[in-house]
């Protein structure tokens, strides 16, 4: 059992603020009758906060599982708390504002406060690939734990690089010299999605691979939660194997879709064979792992 002293303290400080501000930005929901870019105001940093209580408490557990302590980690965590308290900072500000915190550059305010965020976003994505490093070469008791941690670890990276189109050129709609990139492709930010999330129903939207990508951080561990003691540890680490690659392909497939300018919820034919196509590759692969395991498990017996 995980002994609550071993979490990483500032990693536990921001896990319960951005739960009280989830709780003051729910408020807001319901109180703000504000809308902005399409969606309420206060729902971008009720998003946010619930990310981000997720993320800190997830990479606190994973720093627990080391052998032993790693400055070069607790000093890297430390780093993403200080980078994630920015990133809140300038949201929360923009919003009390009831300006747009992404991509805004209508005014030297503005494109200051977003200057100071994607600063703060590529620390937080240095701090994360060195806790990613250390995570990796260390020796984990729980051969099972530390492939799920792993492979959540390097998913969750790739979640963040898929963000990189939403910050480049094309993604500035034409004629707009006040915004600096976008989430949507085929259409303007702001039209018709789905409740809360905000994704676009009717044009691309980067933000699905995106969120799927950063939260591998959550469902691999689950994944190998969810196995439990009914396969021995090499079986559920080849299905592990299996299950990351999967997400890891499912997070591609996702921003791919959503380059083509199709919404989340109207694949193509395409979309769809690639669909089925990574669908069946999976089940296959993962109907093979089991299999596998029979004979020794006779032989055992």
């Amino acid at each position: 059992m995980t002994s609550v002293t071993r979490l990483h303290r500032p990693l536990m400080v921001f896990t319960a603020a951005m739960a009280a501000l989830a709780l003051v930005a729910a408020v807001g929901l319901i109180a703000d009758p504000r809308v902005l870019v399409g969606m309420p105001i206060w729902a971008k940093p009720f998003k946010f906060a619930v990310s981000f209580a997720l993320y800190a408490t997830t990479l606190a557990w994973m720093l627990s599982l080391l052998p032993r302590r790693s400055r070069a980690a607790e000093w890297a965590a430390t780093v993403v708390v200080a980078a994630s308290v920015l990133e809140m900072v300038v949201i929360v500000t923009q919003v009390v504002r009831g300006r747009t915190s992404h991509f805004n550059e209508a005014t030297p305010l503005d494109a200051a406060l977003w200057q100071v965020m994607g600063a703060a976003v590529m620390v937080l994505v240095a701090g994360h690939f060195v806790v990613g490093i250390v995570v990796l070469r260390a020796r984990i008791a729980d051969r099972v734990a530390a492939h799920a941690v792993r492979w959540g670890l390097g998913l969750s990276m790739l979640g963040m690089l898929v963000a990189v189109p939403m910050t480049l050129s094309s993604a500035v709609p034409p004629g707009r010299t006040d915004i600096s990139g976008g989430h949507s492709v085929g259409v303007a930010d702001g039209g018709p999605g789905l409740p809360l999330l905000g994704w676009s129903t009717v044009g691309g939207d980067l933000r699905i691979g995106h969120f799927v990508g950063l939260h591998a951080l959550q469902a691999l561990p689950l994944l190998a939660l969810l196995l439990g003691r009914r396969f021995d540890a090499l079986t559920r680490v080849r299905l592990l194997a299996v299950g990351g690659a999967a997400y890891g392909l499912l997070t591609l497939l996702l921003t791919w879709q959503a380059l083509r300018g199709q919404p989340l919820l109207r694949p193509d034919a395409v979309t769809l064979a690639a669909a089925g196509a990574l669908a069946g590759a999976t089940l296959l692969a993962a109907r093979t792992v089991v299999r596998r395991r029979q004979p020794e498990l006779e032989l055992a017996a």
